[in-house]
């Protein structure tokens, strides 16, 4: 009996304290953006332990060390070869570092009124300071107040205290528990599927991998999830998975006789990473149906040399062009999301290729011609070849005119195409040409919001008609893939990312290029001259707005005078979910608060410059206990240039979208609202004019951060985020908060 208690006392300690990592210590350290590449949503990150050593830095020449959690070493011994030192100390648990910087935040707690002292620095490239064991004691007497949570009120008392037992037992792992007999049979399932002999299983099993090699993929059991990884590995189904880890996916595994496998990950879910994609038979049998029972050959599989790897429309040409858009276009909201929660989304190089807010809808895939476009796409395959450092050094960045010259070729013989398909079979760009999610698929439109160095992505076309919006052909979305998801390397050169954010500007365009076809031939180069505004001659004089393909006229019966707000209302009454219901204020909200919220919306302008990119607001009151989301949309006279943002930045044109529910996973301010002060939460941003005018809106509604209630709105908004969507639910993310 007494053996038994103890063991449940072992257990409850080990839960509790995973249950405060997770709280107080994910919500700053997790992904690759954690500091000090100290990583708490597993286990074998904190044995790992931390590192001077930045995962993201603009001044790399060349290609860094790779550091990838789970695979690029696997033991303390091999994270210590990488220059990784231990933050947990198995004999004297007390001289750990984690331990020390707990201790630290209890014995220097932060003010709890008033602004935080000076000293701290929030910008996420801020010198880090990662002290060592011996190196802690001088990090103590020079940043008193610098414990952890960094920047953050302290634990409780009960807090500490669980976190301590657990640190001085030696900080065991928590139990990972057998998968139910029916997953584990679902597993061998889904390896024996992946790994079938044959061609054609063997290529459709690498065109899986290097789309889902990011997802979090799931299988239930009742309402409980288990995440899985798809990897390449050395070992087969039913050994023990030994990863053969490659810097992209498309690499040469350098080994013929290599295997998928699902390898279960014992971790703590991080929305910024966070992409779930449902792995059951029902997703495999629709797999078969779509790659296997189609009539075609593979006479041989491509290799993984430098001319083939990494070039999908090399590598995949067997596989009906149709098959492949379809698999792209089923989760479309997960396809995007690689590229926005990939690595690729921090960084503002990275994403001030994309407005602030816009709407995606994508061509229908039965309204191509897979035998017409399959040979077309196969032609200008070397003309829709990637970029891909192959020195790792600045000298990359010279091959940059040859990729330009190649694209510009490719959508050259796009305009012929389009001529001829126009010419030939009288198709032109009607409605039916849009893919309505068959009716009853809500992939099919989109929302992209950008948040300054991070991105978001959802279902639907959210908030009011948007400045731009893409129209999203198979190969686009297939380049946009594999430049961004599987070829970008985030410990790659700066030469390799700049080359991945210059290509961009080709996607972005071409896609907004589709949607002007359907504009009247009179409004396109109109249109296109506002979004590029003070642009260089190169874009505002794209090749393919002076093509004939631009000045034939749309079949479309426009009846306005602003023919793009009526094509996308026109979309958001035709394709199916794109209404986004689930993010409308006004189902939720009272008459008061939807009318201050409708005023908000409707008043652009430049008070709203003073707003974060991304604020929550939890309104209370009587049985009121709701989440609604405040981003700022900033207004650029253009996103065609790599740098000096400010100098195009247009205050005036700045607005907000309010949205019910969570909508992102980088919070810059909580804000708590009784509901009767909606109306004057509103009012007070309306005459936003200076940064004191937001500290007092900060002041009168916000969370700062050494607020003593904090963690408590913490908890209330992932506890609301749960409710909302539990599949997509995970801890945020606080490395941006603002609230000081």
């Amino acid at each position: 009996m007494l053996l038994r208690a103890a063991v449940a006392t072992a257990d409850d300690t080990v839960e509790r304290a995973q249950e405060i990592l997770a709280q107080r210590c994910v919500v700053c350290h997790a992904c690759y953006d954690a500091p000090c590449q100290l990583k708490l949503e597993a286990h074998e990150g904190l044995a790992r332990g931390a590192s001077k050593t930045l995962v993201y830095d603009s001044t790399r020449l060349l290609a860094g060390d790779l550091t990838r959690l789970f695979d690029d070493a696997h033991s303390p011994e091999e994270w210590r070869a990488k220059g990784f030192f231990p933050v947990l100390d198995g004999e004297r648990p007390e001289r750990g570092v984690l331990r020390q910087m707990l201790e630290l935040k209890q014995a220097n707690p932060l003010p709890a009124t008033g602004a935080l002292p000076r000293g701290f620095d929030f910008d996420l490239h801020r010198e880090q300071q990662c002290p060592e064991p011996g190196e802690f004691k001088d990090f103590a007497r020079q940043y008193p107040l610098w414990g952890m949570p960094y920047g953050l009120p302290g634990l409780q008392a009960e807090e500490h205290e669980a976190l301590t037992r657990w640190l001085d037992a030696g900080a065991p792992p928590p139990p990972i528990e057998p998968l139910p007999a029916a997953l584990a049979d679902e597993v061998v399932a889904w390896e024996r599927f992946l790994n079938a002999p044959g061609n054609k299983p063997r290529l459709m099993a690498r065109y899986i991998y290097e789309h889902l090699f990011l997802a979090t993929l799931y299988l239930v059991d009742g309402d409980n999830p288990h995440w899985f990884r798809l990897v390449r590995a050395s070992t087969a189904p039913g050994q023990p998975i030994d990863v053969i880890a490659t810097r992209r996916p498309f690499d040469d595994p350098g080994r013929s006789d290599f295997y998928y496998r699902l390898q279960r990950m014992p971790i703590v879910v991080a929305t910024k990473s966070h992409q779930p994609y449902r792995f059951d038979r029902a997703r495999r049998d629709w797999y078969e149906n779509l790659f296997l029972r189609p009539e075609y050959e593979v006479s041989a599989l491509p290799g993984y040399d430098a001319d083939t790897a990494g070039n999908p429309f090399v590598s995949f040409a067997s596989i009906p062009v149709r098959a492949r858009y379809r698999f792209l276009l089923e989760d479309a909201e997960f396809t995007i999301m690689n590229f926005i929660k990939g690595p690729v989304c921090r960084g503002q190089i990275a994403l001030n290729v994309i407005e602030d807010r816009f709407w995606v809808m994508f061509m229908d895939p039965d309204a191509l011609d897979p035998e017409l476009d399959g040979p077309f796409l196969e032609r200008e395959s070397h003309n829709l070849r990637l970029p891909s450092a192959t020195t790792g050094s600045v000298i990359d960045l010279l091959d940059w005119h040859r990729y330009a010259r190649a694209h510009k070729r490719y959508m050259q013989a796009k305009d012929k195409h389009l001529q001829h398909q126009y010419d030939q079979q009288g198709r032109k760009p009607g409605l039916e040409l849009v893919w309505d999610g068959d009716g009853s698929n809500p992939n099919a439109a989109l929302t992209i919001f950008r948040h300054v160095d991070t991105a978001s992505v959802v279902k639907g076309f959210v908030g009011d008609i948007p400045k731009t919006a893409w129209v999203i052909t198979y190969s686009l979305l297939e380049r946009i893939h594999y430049l961004l998801v599987a070829n970008f390397d985030v410990f790659g050169a700066v030469s390799h990312q700049l080359e991945s954010r210059l290509y961009m500007d080709f996607l972005r365009m071409e896609g907004e290029l589709n949607l002007l076809l359907f504009l009247p031939a009179d409004e396109r180069r109109r249109l296109w001259r506002f979004w590029y505004r003070d642009a260089p001659d190169a874009v505002r004089k794209h090749q393919f707005i002076r093509s004939e393909a631009i000045e034939l006229e749309s079949p479309l019966d426009y009846q306005s005078d602003d023919p793009k707000a009526e094509f996308l209302g026109w979309m958001r009454q035709r394709i199916h979910g794109a209404a986004a219901a689930q993010f409308d204020y006004r189902r939720s909200a009272s008459p008061a608060m939807i009318a201050a919220f409708d005023r908000l919306v409707a008043a652009r302008g430049a008070h709203n410059r003073f707003l974060p990119a991304v604020s929550f607001i939890n309104v209370i009151g009587g049985k009121r206990d709701e989440a609604y989301t405040l981003l700022h949309d900033a207004g650029y006279s253009n996103i065609a240039q790599l740098f000096r943002e400010e100098e195009r930045r247009l205050p005036d044109e700045d607005a907000v979208t309010v949205v019910a529910g969570i909508l992102g996973s980088h919070p810059n301010q909580f804000f708590q609202i009784h509901e009767k002060q909606v109306p004057l939460f509103v009012e007070d941003i309306l005459r936003l004019s200076s940064e004191e005018d937001m500290a007092l809106l900060r002041y009168r509604y916000g969370v700062r951060r050494n607020s003593p209630w904090f963690w408590t709105v913490s908890d209330r908004f992932h506890d609301l985020q749960r409710r909302q969507d539990p599949l997509a639910a995970g801890v945020l993310d606080y490395n941006r908060y603002h609230g000081y």
